[in-house]
């Protein structure tokens, strides 16, 4: 059964990637659906049996390297962790595969789209269940590749070409420090087997340790575009994909990290990198969705939002609760596939300016994104409830200077998240219609296949948070009696979080999320001059070109780091490839030959005393080389200096 797991999405891909045009659209869609669907139904009892009755699984298949004391197998893991994981991973994956056979079903190309999807769910799979890190990033780089294929499945695009190179090339830096990490385990550890690290992980030193660990968190940076790496995320979001990458593969880095805990517990540097770097991202991302027109990329940058907070709480050592909110986090996908129903019915127009009142044409969609969004902003008792509001008590329940800072910081960034998911609501369902009257005449809910994947979400971002709470986050919890994630015994802030902190620090958040929910409403139905009137001054019009912009963090890179890498790329091969290697290699082995061709042919002098004695010098050469060769080179020292002694007594 857990073989079938990882293998069942792969055989779809390969029937609808290599015998697509003998099984047809329809074919291709069935079988990759429904393999992906019977893989979710196998990880639901996997979860059963090695989540719930704690019967860890592990299937080794066969050596992959041999080298003296290194030896890795292709192997595969099953505890709490990765059971954990493949419940998010496969439950979106099947649905956005429903949902694409509605959206996709005008393209010339629905065997090779459904192919990379599978595909795409094989090598997460792979990623989540590996039991070591180096087929760990098998599954990451195929998540890259694969991300690149999906996001360029439109290639004759050119926002395509550019979203899918940008999001390869910035995932490279990420995947570059992590291969230098893995190249410190070998050498710290000897081995990268997961068993095998984490048990020597106590004896080994803070400073090697923190060195492995900053390395493994830039990796996980970029695949989780945390603040500096995340440029690639607000582009790569064609509809049915988007939830896939940012519902699933945005969730690698994140998993990362909980896989290392037994490393990143023993570096104090690499948790309070964690805790900065998190919240940073939740309060830089929220600020510039609040800015943002396009309907997807305000989606995207809130999914940064709560990657910042999962880090945070890897930051507070509550990897449990980073967990529970990972698997929440599917309610993102929800906004997603809610927005791409939005975009459409009307006309693949992205602006949210140009919609309004389309609450009466789609009533579905809209209660779904609503649902979606409550949980989004942690209303009480839905999903995103149960493990946003518990990182920020758990932030301040640590009752350091740099967490009770973060609680703050990351409250700010959920006051601005529910202000622009107050924001999408309002301006595409409720407001007056500002789009073009045919988007309008159009407008309609789509068929069942664009339907069923947002009810069964809208019920998981109702429901979930309250039935797993107690399994994740509960005091008496045993999930993760098998070890799947460490939590140093110093670092247990959980008891803290729930006795400790005031009840006023526990409801901040929620009243703040309230009041600001309210503003926004009040101010664009009753005060919409008050915005006017701020975005026509002359600092509203620069803050709003500042945020808009996104800090002008891509301008920065463009003109500081890339043009200097492009420049320098242009210097060094026109100066080392085509100059110094070139005249080195061909061109200068080439006037070397024909210059010794020229020295050779000019002994030929036409007089024959001259050649007699060439052949007199090679004979003399001919009969000498034995001796030269067997000639003591210590004795050729002595006559040098005794040459030497002679010169200098004649002096």
């Amino acid at each position: 059964m857990y073989l079938l797991i990882i293998i069942l999405p792969l055989l779809g891909s390969i029937s609808s990637g290599f015998f697509g045009r003998k099984i047809g659209v329809s074919g291709s869609q069935l079988i990759t659906t429904t393999l992906v669907i019977l893989t979710t139904l196998l990880a639901i009892i996997a979860y059963i049996e090695v989540g719930l009755n704690n019967i860890p699984v592990s299937i080794q298949l066969f050596r992959w390297v041999d080298s003296e004391s290194l030896n890795i197998y292709w192997a595969f893991h099953f505890d709490s962790l990765t059971v954990s994981m493949l419940l998010p991973v496969l439950i979106v994956s099947s649905l956005v595969h429903i949902y694409s056979i509605s959206y996709m079903q005008n393209d010339p190309h629905n065997q090779r789209f459904f192919s990379y999807l599978s595909l795409f769910t094989f090598m997460m799979v792979v990623l989540v269940t590996a039991d070591n890190y180096l087929l760990m990033f098998v599954g990451w780089e195929g998540v890259g590749v694969c991300s690149y294929l999906l996001v360029n499945f439109w290639y004759t695009r050119i926002a395509a070409n550019q979203s899918s190179i940008s999001a390869l090339l910035t995932n490279r830096v990420g995947d570059c420090f992590l291969t230098i990490g893995m190249f410190a385990m070998l050498f710290t550890f000897g081995n990268i087997n997961y068993s095998t690290v984490f048990s020597l992980a106590p004896y080994i030193s803070e400073n090697v340790v923190t060195l492995i660990c900053i390395c493994l968190l830039i990796g996980a940076m970029a695949k989780s575009s945390q603040v500096g790496l995340h440029c690639w995320l607000p582009m790569a979001i064609p509809t049915p994909v988007s939830a896939l990458i940012h519902a699933a593969t945005m969730t690698a880095g994140v998993y990362l990290l909980m896989r290392s805990s037994p490393l990143i517990e023993y570096s104090s540097t690499a948790l309070l990198l964690c805790l900065w770097i998190g919240a940073l991202t939740t309060v830089f991302s929220s600020l510039i969705g609040l800015f943002q027109q396009d309907i997807k990329k305000v989606i995207a940058y809130s999914t940064m939002s709560q990657l910042g907070m999962m880090v945070i709480a890897v930051g507070l050592s509550s990897y449990n609760v980073a967990l529970f909110h990972l698997i929440n986090h599917a309610y993102k996908a929800l906004l997603f596939l809610g927005a791409g129903s939005v975009i459409h019915a009307v006309a693949d127009n992205q602006d949210f300016r140009k919609y309004g009142g389309l609450r009466a044409f789609l009533p579905l969609t809209y209660s779904v994104m609503l649902i979606a969004s409550l949980s989004l902003v942690a209303f009480p008792f839905l999903t995103g409830f149960y493990s946003k509001d518990f990182i920020l008590e758990s932030a301040y329940g640590q009752f350091y200077f740099s967490s009770t800072v973060v609680y703050f910081i990351a409250s700010i960034g959920a006051i601005f998240t529910t202000a622009y998911s107050v924001k999408v609501l309002y301006l595409t369902f409720l407001s007056n219609p500002h789009g073009p009257i045919m988007s309008y005449r159009n407008a309609h809910e789509g068929d069942l296949f664009l339907s069923l994947p947002l009810i069964i979400l809208a019920i998981f971002s109702i429901f979930f948070g309250y039935v797993a709470k107690d399994i994740y986050v509960g005091l008496g919890s045993s999930f993760f009696i098998d070890n799947s994630i460490f939590i140093h015994p110093s670092h247990e802030i959980a008891i803290e979080s729930e006795m400790a902190v005031p009840t006023f620090i526990k409801l901040l958040p929620f009243v703040c999320t309230i009041m600001f929910a309210i503003l926004a409403v009040i101010i664009s139905e009753f005060s919409p001059w008050l915005l006017m009137n701020f975005k026509y001054s002359r600092f509203g019009y620069n803050t709003f070109i500042f945020f808009n912009q996104r800090f002008f963090i891509e301008l920065f890179y463009n003109k500081y780091i890339i043009n200097q890498v492009l420049r320098f790329g242009g210097q060094s091969t026109k100066f080392l490839d085509r100059g110094s290697l070139e005249l080195i290699g061909p061109y200068g082995l080439e006037k070397g030959l024909l210059y010794v061709g020229k020295i050779i042919s000019s002994l030929d002098t036409g007089v024959i005393t001259s050649y007699a004695l060439y052949i007199l010098i090679g004979l003399t050469f001919y009969i000498s080389l034995p001796v030269i060769v067997s000639f003591d080179s210590s004795l050729v020292i002595v006559i040098l200096f005794a040459l030497l002694f002679v010169d200098y007594t004649k002096k």
